[in-house]
């Protein structure tokens, strides 16, 4: 196999973060195919130097897959810390984002613009994938094309991450859309941006590079109909899309309550999303019966307690969903809730708060949520790990510093040393997207400049 990249110099390359065993010294390899190629000795470094294939040195670092974010609202990136929208309750949380949006007008050059900046934040905290669940939309009553438009928005944001170099998983969400409209919308979207040969049940909604995937997801029982549902689910099932929705935050299990008399995962079932397929976020208010039935349903979950926690739902029973068999993924969800989209941030907020709801989950097992645990949401077993065959998505962390002096375990001190870590490197597909801290893709003030000047207008 050519050699596109060879990374060598590290202490430790961690292939999976859930099986220490296979941690190992030597060089990483990945090949022009853009995935992970079988372990390189000394003359096949050699030879790539050689031949000119781009060696990238990890001294005093150790690597590690690349980060999964399973969970963000890209749009939200240019809405951070907005009066009225900290320390209240969701139900004046929701009018007060809404009300932001509306000022700045939901358009193909405001989401651009924010996923732009989104985008790179992620890829500067070490996340090679994102999944934005893009919920708002602009009012259908005032265009000429309203799904024209709407497939605008997804465009945008995928040649954003296109253009920065990373994968990106974009949800068609749903927040009071009609469900006609949704479902027409969705459809028109995957038609724009998959080609044909990528719409199948094996394809998950992914381009054969595996750059770019599409999911369909209402916001939760709490704005959307069991027709949008059922809708956007029938849309999911033609083209062989992953389903993704949001439950049992406060304001979600309260809605649901009031307004069916049921709870929100009740719903979900009747309404056809508690099966295979189907990710939800948040679940913070969940049952030890609720735990065990999305156990049986085949469903993965997705943790948040970057905007759990300040937002006062609460933290999700995690190490209870794990030892049921349920595979968890970490997100950090968007700037309106949470600020940031540094993941590894919120991996360790979540390996700390975890002892306020059981036995504190060990740094590994938060770890793998953040890379392996997110992908199995995607049905991506290729993401998240770097084991041979393995997409190459990479990241190199320095551990040789002051704030790492003293950890016994690097690994570990990913999550307890160093709070606000971010990687030398990373790495997409063989491509170094991010180098000595920069982006190489793109300049950071302009993408700064672009979305302050979009939010002036």
């Amino acid at each position: 196999m050519t050699s596109l990249l060879t990374i060598t110099g590290a202490s430790r390359i961690v292939e999976r973060f859930d099986d220490p065993a296979l941690d190992r010294t030597g060089t990483l390899v990945i090949g022009a195919d853009g995935r992970v190629a079988e372990p390189a000795g000394d003359a096949e470094v050699l030879n790539a130097e050689v031949l000119d294939a781009e060696v990238l040195d990890a001294e005093g670092g150790i690597v590690t897959p690349g980060l999964v974010n399973a969970h963000h609202h890209l749009l939200q990136s240019g809405f951070r810390t907005l009066p009225g929208t900290r320390g209240v309750p969701m139900r004046e949380w929701l009018p007060a984002m809404a009300a932001a949006y509306a000022a700045a007008g939901i358009d193909a050059s405001l989401v651009g613009a924010t996923a732009g900046v989104g985008v790179a934040e992620s890829l500067l905290c070490g996340v090679t994938t994102v999944a934005d669940h893009q919920l708002n939309w602009p009012n259908p009553a005032s265009s000429s094309d309203p799904v024209g438009d709407t497939v605008a928005i997804a465009r945008a944001v995928a040649e954003a991450a296109a253009h920065l170099g990373a994968r990106l998983v974009f949800v068609r969400g749903s927040a009071r859309d009609a469900p006609e409209v949704a479902a027409a919308s969705a459809e028109a979207i995957v038609h724009a941006l998959l080609p044909s040969s990528s719409r199948t049940a094996s394809t998950n909604g992914t381009t054969a590079d595996g750059m770019l995937q599409l999911a369909v997801g209402p916001a939760g029982v709490h704005s959307d109909s069991e027709e949008t549902f059922r809708a956007l689910g029938e849309v999911a099932r033609r083209f062989g899309l992953r389903r993704r929705t949001q439950a049992n935050e406060q304001v979600d299990t309260e809605i649901a309550l009031e307004r069916y008399g049921r709870r929100p995962l009740d719903l979900l079932e009747e309404w056809g999303w508690l099966e295979p397929g189907v990710t939800i976020a948040h679940l913070c208010d969940v049952t030890d019966t609720e735990i065990t039935r999305l156990a049986a349903a085949g469903v993965t979950a997705t943790h948040a307690p970057g905007c759990d926690v300040p937002m006062g739902w609460g933290i999700a029973p995690v190490r209870r969903l794990r030892e049921e068999g349920i595979e968890v993924g970490l997100g950090t969800s968007g700037g309106g809730s949470n600020d940031a989209g540094h993941l590894l941030a919120d991996a360790r907020l979540a390996m700390q708060v975890s002892g306020l709801v059981g036995t504190t989950l060990a740094a590994r097992d938060v770890l793998t949520m953040a890379t392996s645990g997110g992908a199995a949401g995607l049905g991506r077993a290729d993401l998240g790990i770097l084991s041979p065959g393995a997409a190459g998505d990479a990241c190199v962390w320095d551990v040789s510093g002051v704030a790492d002096a003293g950890v016994a375990d690097p690994v570990a001190g990913l999550l307890w040393a160093h709070p606000g870590r971010r990687p030398r490197h990373v790495v997409v597909a063989g491509r170094v997207v991010v180098r000595d801290y920069r982006l190489v893709t793109a300049d950071e003030s302009a993408l700064v400049s672009a979305l302050n000047a979009r939010l002036a207008r």
